[in-house]
């Protein structure tokens, strides 16, 4: 290999090390049990609040580890790239896309903290999290789906950091 292709071939991107745990959080938030039992409505809103719900408890569960944070910030990233890539499969034109991302992230950023005090509380502080952050059908009980994030917390809990980094969570 020559000095010039050392020097100037492109580096790979380390995000990409965290693609099978983005790959998890979004297969996650994809289970068939958040819509058919729990009651998320199956839309473009209900499936971007299960990716954050998801997100959410994965970043809380990094963050009690100080080793994890630059980890965090990639997964962070990752899904800043995935919603940048989807606004434009939506036909979000160049101009707008970067105000839509930064409301998306934002929005993150809000669920952040608010599933932060919701785990962090009793049964029914968290469903009145879910019930404010995710959307749900009319029929829908909130605290189902609140025991299934904490089902998912206790789980990331369990996972060692190699494998949850990996995208390997407990069962």
């Amino acid at each position: 290999m020559s000095i010039f292709t050392r020097l100037f071939a492109p580096k790979p991107d380390p995000r990409e090390a965290l693609r099978p745990l983005w790959n998890a959080v979004v297969a996650e938030a994809r289970r068939p049990l958040w819509y058919a039992d729990g009651g998320v409505a199956d839309t473009v809103s209900g499936r971007f609040d299960m990716v954050c719900a998801a997100l959410a408890t994965v970043l809380l569960r990094m963050e009690r580890d100080a080793g994890l944070e630059r980890e965090s910030v990639m997964l962070t990233e990752l899904f800043v790239r995935d919603m940048d890539g989807q606004l434009r499969e939506f036909g979000v034109g160049d101009v707008i896309v970067g105000k839509r991302v930064g409301k998306l992230v934002g929005a993150m950023g809000g669920r952040l903290g608010a599933y932060r005090e919701g785990l962090a509380g009793d049964d029914a502080e968290l469903a009145e999290t879910v019930r404010r952050n995710i959307t749900l059908l009319d029929n829908a009980d909130p605290a189902l789906i609140a025991n299934g994030l904490r089902a998912l917390a206790t789980r990331l809990d369990m996972t060692a950091d190699p494998a949850l980094l990996a995208g390997e969570i407990a069962a």
